[in-house]
Order: C-alpha cells, then structure tokens, then sequence
C-alpha cells in the first residue's frame, strides 16, 4: 500500500475552513480598528485582539470554535456600530 503524501498533522477540510474563518474575523478585526480616532485606543484594541487569538490558538472542539467565531462576530459588528455613531 502507498504511504499518504500528506504530513501526519493536515488538516480537515472542516478545519482548514474553519482556520480561513478565524482569519477572516482576525483581518476584519484588525482593519475596523485601524478606523479608531485615537492612536492609543488603536493600541489597546489591537493588543486586545492578538492576545484573546492567541489565548483560544490551541482549542480544537469544533463547537467551541464556533461559539467563539459567532461572540468575535458580534464584537466586531459592535466595534463598527460605535465607530459609525463616532463618525456621525
């Protein structure tokens, strides 16, 4: 029988679509921030954000990973709804 051309530690499909999610989440994020007024707020938001997506880095259960995808979702459509009340 021929060996798997794939390294030991590949991904699923299910997990590779769900990594190219949290990165989405992770740019969109970063890019709603960079609207902030304030380059110190811009810091502590940004600092915020690479330490809770390097905090959940290491979570596997794939309703976990979920949940927090949908709770990051929900805190970024917050951060552009203040952001928008800021501008007007």
């Amino acid at each position: 029988m021929a060996a798997s051309r794939l390294p030991p530690a590949a991904l699923t499909l299910k997990q590779f679509m769900r990594r190219q999610q949290v990165l989405l989440l992770y740019r969109k994020i970063l890019r709603a921030i960079r609207q902030v007024p304030s380059d110190s707020d811009q810091k502590y938001l940004q600092d915020w954000a690479r330490k809770e997506f390097k905090r959940n880095k290491s979570a596997t259960e794939e309703d976990t990973i979920r949940m927090m995808i949908t709770q990051g979702n929900m805190q970024l459509k917050e951060l552009e709804r203040t952001l928008a009340l800021a501008n007007s």
